[in-house]
């Protein structure tokens, strides 16, 4: 008989990864689940990396009351987790007369919705406040609670910590049905093997519609992938005069393409908003960087594009699922259920943006409706929501490095230039609570290979250190799983069998 769990959260993207925290509060025996070899590694692995203010979604949506309820949240939460944070405030920009009656009706929303601090400013404040805005901005929506955040940072954070307070992590688990007796859920199939459960959760993000069907639910629920492109400035060649959050004014394709700075002094543009047919497409296209370029150039004209160092997409989960308000006409709202035709099972589905925000309010709904639904939730006495954080060499003082060189010398060795990563740094992540055993892993957490060479002075040495502390030979490290490995063989490890020197000559 398969080990039986009280709750099996399935995907361990930024909403599984919170679920998982805070559900980590009560004496629970508790599964998290991931398909990929890394926590993170969906829609939570490229995305705005903005915390929502909430004046864009409609008044009575989840979207809004979600949204909201996280906004007061984050401060709190980042200290626990040990993550960064900037309440910086975010702006929305208009152009035109037009444009200036979207933005009286996003204030009049974001009045609704209870946002604090929210007004509309001239055009000639605006210049004021960032001078690289374009000339004729005839006015902005300033919201002092918008914020930028780190999404990698945080989905880490979030797992470790539920790690920590006894969750049990299974990555490279991909959920194949649930396990039914009736409409009952009594466990989860998986690539690895069967386990029972008496509640399971539906964290899949993208996969989410696939994954609520195998129960029966919702079977006119669909997700519908929608790609979005972004490209990221060299730190060295542009900054923001503030690091803020600048939008357009909003169009029936959505928010819009945004110039943003971010926690790590890099300034990101984009995204556009295209559908497209396959939820593992994160193509970077010709057409999509031209189409972010000249948005970002309407809101800022002086970014060039020879200051660009990376470009990248990511995916959102767009659903159609009904507001639960009967008065809302709005089709693209989240899911946020216990359905009624299935026991045991916690829905959440079509969690696109302001999913990140929301993130944290989406995990207290679903420790709500389990109690709801007569679950006896008792909370741990040693529960600790405490996560501290390992230490970044480049954000220390001269005194506090040496101090830290002096106990450990590995943070005195650099290994990413650019970035200022030190070895100390990557080999304590990979011996973290959740081990970083690729690349990628590494670099979303340490944020090597991000800088202007994008890995090209590093990987060497990274794939070195890995293959040396998890066993394996450089061949067998990989950027991001299978299939991404780096090395084909030594470079003068010829095979005699089959190439001799004579047949060279």
């Amino acid at each position: 008989m398969p080990k039986l769990y009280d709750v099996i959260i399935i995907g361990a993207g930024i909403v599984g990864s919170m679920v998982a925290r805070f559900l980590s509060k009560y004496q629970l025996d508790i599964l998290l689940i991931e398909k990929e070899v890394d926590v993170g590694m969906g829609a939570s692995s490229a995305n705005s990396a903005i915390l929502h203010a909430g004046y864009d979604a409609l008044p009575g949506s989840n979207k809004a009351l979600t949204n909201m309820m996280a906004v007061e949240m984050w401060p709190g939460l980042s200290e626990e987790l040990g993550i960064d944070y900037s309440r910086c405030g975010d702006y929305v920009v208009a152009v035109s007369e037009e444009d200036v009656a979207v933005l009286e009706e996003l204030l009049e929303r974001g009045q609704q919705n209870g946002v604090p601090g929210i007004e509309i400013i001239s055009g000639a404040e605006m210049r004021q406040r960032e001078p690289l805005i374009r000339p004729d901005a005839v006015a902005a929506l300033w919201a002092p609670t918008g914020a930028i955040g780190d999404p990698f940072a945080a989905t880490v954070a979030a797992a470790e910590n539920a790690v920590m307070n006894g969750v049990e992590l299974l990555r490279d688990t991909a959920f194949e049905d649930f396990l039914m007796e009736g409409t009952k859920i009594v466990g989860v199939r998986t690539n690895r093997g069967d386990f029972a459960c008496r509640w399971a959760v539906n964290a899949a993000g993208l996969f989410a519609d696939e994954v609520m069907h195998q129960a029966g639910v919702r079977p006119e629920f669909v997700i519908q992938p929608r790609r979005g492109e972004y490209v990221i400035l060299d730190k060295a060649d542009f900054q923001l005069t503030q690091p803020t959050v600048i939008f357009p004014t909003p169009t029936e394709k959505g928010k819009g393409i945004l110039v943003a700075g971010t926690l790590h002094g890099n300034v990101i543009v984009g995204p556009n908003a295209n559908f497209v047919e396959s939820k593992e497409n994160k193509d970077v296209t010709k057409a999509g960087i031209q189409e972010i370029w000249e948005g970002g150039n309407k809101l800022v004209p002086s970014i060039q594009r020879k200051h660009i160092i990376a470009q990248f997409a990511g995916l959102r989960a767009t659903g159609n699922a009904p507001s639960p308000n009967p008065e809302l006409d709005y089709n693209q709202d989240f899911i946020i259920e216990i359905p009624e035709n299935v026991t045991g099972l916690v829905n959440l589905g079509g969690i696109e943006s302001p999913g990140f925000t929301a993130a944290p309010a989406i995990a207290l709904k679903v420790i709500e409706l389990l109690g709801e639904a007569g679950e006896h939730l008792v909370e741990k006495p040693d529960w600790n929501p405490i996560r501290t954080p390992r230490p970044v060499f480049r954000h220390l003082d001269r005194n506090q490095q040496a101090a830290l060189v002096a106990k450990d010398p590995a943070y005195g060795r650099i290994v990413c230039r650019c970035e200022m990563v030190t070895e100390g740094e990557i080999l304590a992540e990979i011996h973290a609570p959740i081990p970083a055993d690729t690349y990628d892993a590494l670099k979303r957490r340490t944020w090597l290979g991000t800088g202007r060479c994008q890995g090209g002075f590093d990987m060497p040495r990274v794939v070195e250190i890995l293959a040396a502390e998890l066993g394996l030979a450089p061949e067998d490290i990989t950027k991001k799983g299978r299939g991404s490995e780096f090395l084909y063989r030594p470079t003068k490890a010829v095979e005699q069998d089959h190439l001799t020197v004579e047949a060279l000559i």
